[in-house]
């Protein structure tokens, strides 16, 4: 393989960000008008801050409108040091909404305003073409199901092609399955898409809970068995991974906690980011998991997806290789 122009990015993230509303502390549902909070969120983009604060170099391709929410947005990635030049913006459009509301029993509640969010419309645009041939500048190209979700057919499929054109080039594809019910209306739909999907990547990271509610009443294995990628980090509901690679399956318990749980959100985009940016720095898949664990134990002792940075684990530098077999 050809060596890799070290100044390109080395990860691909490719999503939507929305603009977050957070019910503030104390208040409940059914009280009228309780203060909200504003920020941002999107699974995909929680990785891609993640891998950038592990000193991965990652690019977050998506679509944002030109109102001052997206200029926000923009400038928030590139102080975490996340690339924009793969952001299309698209005039007169808005970013996606999401508001969390507590009900009485401090249970959180999601509402979503996205149908004509401006990431809906990545795979249709005159840009769409440039921005998918891109992908084969990276070492990986990694997206989720929610990613999937919010494209038409067409969309999903050009995508697909995309990523199966890089992959000829030595480009790894990295598949989340964060699953989320509302974005996939008709089950059957979901696990056809989920099949290509398996199909196509390199890695898969999934989970009990996101396979479970495609497919109910399976087993771990006969859930693992469902997907042929030959590398797959398969999280159960206790903190423990199950682990199949070339030579050879592992079991992978996380340390016990020692701090109180605060927020689960990010967990597993956190552990996503921990476990690439070991796998680019050459380690084996049993220490890559391990790396998840310790960062999505990190992240949920603290309020909110993205946790402060002085809040990170010392930094252990990650340097990718320099040729792109070297990664594989």
């Amino acid at each position: 393989m050809n060596s890799l122009d070290m100044t390109m990015a080395s990860v691909a993230c490719i999503g939507e960000c929305m603009v977050e509303l957070r019910q503030a502390q104390g208040g409940q549902a059914g009280q009228g008008g309780g203060l909200f909070s504003r920020g941002f969120g999107g699974d995909t983009l929680n990785t891609a801050v993640y891998l950038a604060r592990l000193e991965v170099k990652v690019d977050y391709l998506t679509a944002l409108g030109d109102d001052g929410m997206s200029e926000e947005m923009i400038a928030a990635w590139n102080a975490e040091g996340v690339g924009t030049r793969r952001v299309v913006r698209l005039p007169g459009k808005l970013p996606g909404l999401y508001m969390i509301q507590l009900d009485a029993n401090g249970e959180r509640q999601f509402f979503h305003w996205r149908d004509s969010a401006a990431a809906r419309q990545l795979m249709s645009l005159p840009e769409t073409d440039e921005l998918l041939n891109s992908l084969m500048s990276y070492d990986i190209v990694y997206l989720s199901a929610i990613t999937l979700s919010i494209y038409e057919a067409a969309g999903r499929d050009r995508l697909f092609a995309a990523i199966k054109r890089a992959r000829l080039l030595g480009t790894r594809f990295v598949f989340d399955t964060n699953f989320r019910a509302r974005g996939w209306p008709d089950r059957d739909v979901a696990r056809e898409v989920f099949a290509v999907a398996f199909a196509a990547a390199d890695i898969v990271l999934t989970s009990t809970e996101d396979l479970l509610a495609l497919y109910p009443g399976e087993s771990p294995e006969q859930l693992m068995a469902r997907i042929p990628t030959p590398e797959l980090v398969f999280r159960l509901v206790e903190p423990v991974s199950l682990l199949r690679f070339p030579g050879g399956t592992s079991e992978v318990r996380a340390e016990p906690m020692t701090k109180p749980v605060v927020d689960t959100t990010a967990a597993g985009d956190s552990f996503a980011a921990a476990y690439i940016a070991a796998r680019l720095a050459r380690s084996e898949p049993v220490e890559a998991a391990q790396a998840g664990h310790r960062l999505a134990s990190l992240v949920i002792c603290y309020p909110g997806a993205i946790i402060p940075g002085y809040a990170m684990p010392p930094k252990k530098r990650h340097r990718p290789a320099t040729t792109r077999q070297a990664t594989k």
